[in-house]
């Protein structure tokens, strides 16, 4: 079945097009932050993976032809954390790193067998209510040494782990 809203791909051409061509998306790192602005946890979702296996991930999603990335950013937000999750997208939206994804393991510490991907990863606080939706199966918050643990990044597979520490360092926080 061909998908008819403007921006997306039939499974076919998006299968076609991660085979010729690295394609974009945003990842978000959701925090809650107190009155001065300090980090106080991270969240992480839980998903099911193709495998059957379950895994924590970040907020994270294609960003589809003709869209501004933060308007990505702000749909996979909604998508991701629901619709009252009330990010906070920065005015200047600068990602704390560019992270690439290769289909083959150990070029850079990003791995996604399906493709080769350029993402642009942000920090974005949020202040309401976050209810996973879509293919979320939970929405977990942990204190910024919590997520630093080795257990918790273990859990994060295809370099989300080492993301998570790059978003830890770039905050300031123990990695």
């Amino acid at each position: 079945m061909t998908e008819t809203t403007p921006g997306w791909l039939s499974s076919d051409d998006l299968e076609l097009a991660r085979a010729r061509m690295p394609i974009l998306y945003v990842e978000a790192v959701p925090v809650r932050v107190d009155d001065s602005g300090e980090v106080t946890s991270i969240g992480l979702l839980l998903r099911m993976g193709p495998e059957g296996t379950v895994s924590r991930t970040l907020v994270s999603g294609r960003v589809l032809h003709h869209e501004r990335v933060r308007d990505a950013l702000l749909r996979h937000l909604e998508k991701d954390l629901g619709p009252v999750a009330l990010p906070r997208i920065p005015a200047s939206l600068q990602p704390f790193t560019v992270a690439e994804y290769f289909p083959t393991a150990g070029i850079t510490p990003y791995h996604d067998p399906r493709q080769h991907a350029v993402s642009l990863a942000y920090v974005v606080p949020v202040t309401g209510d976050c209810r996973p939706r879509q293919d979320a199966l939970d929405l977990v918050w942990f204190s910024p040494q919590e997520a630093a643990s080795a257990a918790v990044q273990g859990e994060m597979p295809g370099g989300h782990g080492f993301l998570l520490r790059q978003a830890l360092a770039h905050l300031g926080l123990p990695h």
